[in-house]
């Protein structure tokens, strides 16, 4: 975050300091005090179950020397009526001023390709990413290209909403070339109002899946919601858009600007070509665009992660960062945790942990790459995926057939997954819960299996992941 006195927020927020307004903040802000950093902000919310008030002490202890809320506290406090409302104002100031400053040298052209011209007197570039699933990953990608070629920060986790973006937004300082947020919704208006924030230089919509169909309604709504990046776009800003998704192609309309696409369909700026996988599920391809070819090999498990790279590539590409630098970039990129992370067991088994979150298109994704590695068994370890609607039941039984034909085991957790089992048939082994799968898993798990674990969040099969990886 740039220095800036409480002073000064207070004067950005349209707050009151209670307390000395001549202390500054010179690093970023923080909604958990154990977080804070020396120099930090703490921005404390009044919940329905914690004051984050309360904690302002703490936050001092880990560095923090002031707050912003909506009371006062042990520390200086820019005193707001609406807290989030004054975090959103100030992560917009900041990227404002940091987008004025005379840009970074070093970075070039894009190999021929249309793009918005991030390398004129524009300082901070910032690229914005939605997606129904692969959001956390592909922006991972994403960074890690654009990180070798200039400073960069990226949204940390899958922290993508009304509260997390701005928070990524006030890690950006004066060393930032680029920011990369994702950007998540709930209902249509909500990347509309996060775009408002930072107006994209680049918009990446990866695809228009079923993830929050249950608060959608439909999936039109979705692509409604998806296209509000698009429509966000700042002035001659690049849009980046799958290529092999109709819905995400047909966002073109929504933009007079520059738009490059992905995927492996044979129009698509950015092609996925010669996909295989290894013994270990991953994938190595060539992406080709229209000037340029580079070989990629992973150091990630599953197919559809070579369609997010192309994602992260076109997007750099956007940025001026050439094709066979993303390449390099790739091969060494790592992603957020609980997302396809292999680990070897003890007794010589395999664990991917997929378990943050599920939809019914990332657990197929995420099945296909069980069936695509080597090994004695295949387990698949399901929980509910929430947000399916009315369809909800006959979602997770298709997926439930869809993991029988690449699982030799399919154990399905905790009551709500019973339709999974359904689908399952034969090779289902419907367990209580967590523990009961743990148990299970412990008296038949044999060296060469692979066993992967995927649910929404609130199944918390991430518990599962942990136990078994403990010795």
């Amino acid at each position: 975050m740039i220095a800036l006195s409480i002073g000064d927020i207070a004067a950005i927020v349209g707050g009151t300091v209670e307390g000395d307004d001549t202390v500054t903040v010179t690093a970023p802000a923080v909604l958990d005090g154990r977080q804070a950093e020396p120099g930090g902000l703490f921005v404390a919310f009044a919940g329905e179950h914690a004051d984050g008030h309360d904690y302002a002490g703490q936050a001092g202890r880990s560095g923090a020397v002031a707050v912003l809320g909506s009371r006062p506290t042990a520390l200086p406090t820019v005193v707001a009526r609406d807290t989030q409302a004054a975090l959103q104002a100030l992560a917009a100031h900041v990227v404002s001023r940091l987008r004025a400053r005379p840009t970074v040298a070093g970075l070039t052209g894009s190999q021929g390709l249309a793009v918005a011209g991030l390398t004129g007197s524009q300082g901070l570039a910032v690229a914005g990413l939605t997606g129904s699933q692969g959001k956390t990953s592909t922006k991972d990608l994403l960074a890690a290209v654009l990180a070798a070629a200039a400073p960069t920060v990226a949204t940390t986790g899958s922290l993508n909403n009304e509260l997390g973006v701005p928070i990524t937004m006030l890690r950006a300082d004066a060393a930032t070339r680029f920011l990369v947020l994702e950007m998540g919704a709930r209902r249509v208006g909500d990347i509309a109002e996060l775009a408002g924030l930072a107006a994209p230089d680049i918009a990446v919509v990866l695809n228009v899946g079923q993830a929050h169909l249950g608060s959608f309604g439909e999936r039109e709504a979705i692509a409604r919601a998806k296209s509000e990046l698009v429509r966000g776009l700042a002035p001659g800003g690049t849009a980046v858009l799958n290529a092999d998704d109709p819905r995400v192609a047909a966002m073109r309309s929504c933009t007079g600007g520059p738009v490059l696409t992905f995927g492996r369909a044979e129009h698509a700026d950015v092609r996925v070509l010669g996909l295989t996988l290894d013994r270990r599920g991953r994938p190595s391809f060539t992406l080709a665009s229209t000037e340029a070819a580079a070989a990629v090999t992973l150091p990630l498990v599953g197919a559809h992660q070579a369609r997010n790279a192309a994602a992260a590539a076109a997007a750099g590409l956007a940025a001026g960062v050439p094709l066979e630098a993303a390449a390099a970039a790739l091969a060494t990129a790592s992603l957020s945790k609980w997302r396809m992370e292999p680990h070897e067991l003890d007794g010589g088994a395999t664990l991917l942990n997929d378990s943050f979150n599920a939809n019914p298109d990332s657990a197929r994704a995420a099945l296909d790459a069980l069936a695509a590695i080597d090994g004695r068994r295949r387990i698949a370890v399901l929980g509910e995926m929430l947000e399916l609607g009315d369809d909800s039941a006959a979602e997770h039984r298709a997926v439930g057939e869809y993991a029988a034909a690449r699982a030799d085991v399919v154990l399905t957790i905790g009551e709500a997954a019973r339709p999974l089992a359904a689908g399952a048939g034969a090779r289902a082994v419907p367990l209580s819960g967590n523990d009961a799968a743990v148990d299970w898993l412990r008296e038949h798990l044999t060296a060469d299996d692979v066993v992967l674990v995927k649910a929404s969040r609130a199944a918390r099969l991430d518990e599962v992941a942990a136990a078994l990886l403990t010795p």
